[in-house]
């Protein structure tokens, strides 16, 4: 689907399209040794990062960016001595490299992304991005990802840019200025899309049932992408008054926004609007962000604030794990040294929630992995595992057992608690680990 620019527009506007270069004109601009910015998630501008990757003249250039979507190019091997990509929060793509010191992981928080580069701590000098057509006023948006990529945009000190004529305009906090952008390319493709899962296991379903009993009417959203958030957002359809205030969200928000499930109206933080700082789905999704004015878009420095979040009633935030120990830990991140992820929002909502008047945070996971081979709940976390979420913050996990709330209970408590949700295959070797670690008999 094309947008199209409505309203009158002076000339300056009306002929944007003719001061379109080809990417590789637009990549000119690069300079090796260079600290660049790279938009992501669905917004990835993947014309113009493939032509980076063409240019075989640049060296040394460091790569900043959150989960990077579709073809890439600077991530292979030969590129090693050109290219050197520092993860935010990792994908795919880059897990590898990674692994292969290629490229390296950042771990920081969501919120504190965009001062890395206000603050100078990162200091950018180029930033790429994918926005939407201009309007009558001259103004494109960041489209489906503000996230840090606005701060970026007022950091660097030249902005390389895809307008993508397929590219959603949203609003809120989301305005790149014509006038802002050193040179840009003309596309008009369609965005990487992620469609939900259109097959739900029995696993994910009953972990869904068991989140959606825990929400109550008149909470207030945050939930992350994947087979459990689908899960659990499926089942609130029958909940009402619902907000949403969330870093990011899917498809599945779209159906509680049209069975009216979601209405906003007892939210303390932009009331009557939906507020996310990027979203990650399908084709249908891109439609109802478009121009949807029940839609803010802001830089995950304010979606992510601790102090805004709290401020919303019962704030239900949904998050997922690769690990858990028996007092709590949260591991979310890596599984053990090899970074699969990174810490994200995880834990700026985790503590707003818990703040949050009637909040409730919780971490989702299965109870099991390699296919029942090894279980989620363990002892100890593995060598090297990341630590997302303390044991000081943590309070109810999820599995396809049951619900448990570690808030408030001690060590022994807590091992017997999570215990009780474990697989049962594993719960005798859990005891008997938890009494050696904890030098006590049941």
């Amino acid at each position: 689907m094309t947008w199209r620019v409505g309203g009158d527009m002076d000339a300056g506007v009306r002929d944007w399209r003719s001061r379109a270069q080809s990417p590789e004109d637009v990549l000119s601009h690069l300079e090796s040794g260079q600290r660049v910015f790279v938009h992501g998630a669905c917004a990835t501008p993947t014309p113009l990062v493939k032509a980076m990757a063409a240019q075989t003249q640049l060296e040394g250039v460091q790569l900043y960016h959150l989960h990077l979507a579709g073809e890439l190019g600077f991530e292979a091997p030969e590129n090693k001595d050109r290219f050197f990509s520092n993860s935010l929060f990792t994908g795919p793509g880059l897990r590898k490299p990674i692994a292969e010191a290629r490229a390296d992981f950042v771990p920081v928080f969501l919120s504190d992304i965009p001062g890395l580069f206000t603050e100078g701590v990162v200091p950018l000098d180029v930033a790429i991005v994918q926005l939407s057509p201009p309007n009558a006023h001259g103004q494109c948006t960041l489209g489906t990802s503000v996230d840090a990529a606005l701060a970026a945009v007022g950091s660097a000190k030249v902005v390389l840019a895809e307008i993508n004529t397929q590219m959603p305009r949203t609003l809120g906090h989301s305005v790149v200025p014509m006038e802002a952008i050193t040179a840009f390319t003309c596309t008009d493709r369609p965005l990487v899309a992620h469609p939900p899962n259109s097959e739900e296991g029995p696993t994910e379903a009953r972990i869904g049932e068991i989140i959606a009993d825990l929400v109550d009417d008149g909470s207030t959203l945050q939930m992350g992408i994947g087979a459990i958030p689908d899960a659990a957002l499926a089942r609130l359809k029958n909940k009402l008054e619902l907000g949403v205030h969330t870093e990011m969200f899917s498809d599945r928000l779209v159906d509680l926004v049209e069975c009216g499930a979601v209405t906003n109206r007892q939210k303390k933080v932009h009331p009557g609007r939906s507020v996310t700082s990027f979203v990650a789905g399908s084709q249908r999704l891109f439609e109802f962000v478009h121009d949807n004015q029940e839609v803010e878009f802001h830089p995950c420095d304010r979606t992510n604030d601790t102090a805004l979040i709290r401020k919303n009633p019962k704030v239900v935030a949904i998050n997922s794990a690769i690990e858990i120990d028996l007092s709590g830990q949260v591991c979310a991140d890596s599984i053990g040294f090899q970074i699969f992820s990174g810490i994200g929002g995880q834990m700026d909502f985790v503590r707003g929630a818990v703040l949050s008047p009637g909040g409730k945070a919780i971490i989702a996971l299965p109870s099991t992995a390699a296919r029942g081979q090894v279980s989620r709940i363990s002892a100890a976390l593995k060598q090297g595992a990341g630590v997302v979420t303390t044991r000081g913050h943590v309070e109810w996990i999820v599995t396809e057992y049951g619900a448990v709330n570690l808030h408030g209970k001690n060590l022994r408590q807590r091992g017997e608690a999570l215990i009780s949700i474990a697989h049962p295959d594993f719960r005798p070797q859990l005891t008997k680990e938890l009494c050696e670690v904890r030098h006590y008999t049941l």
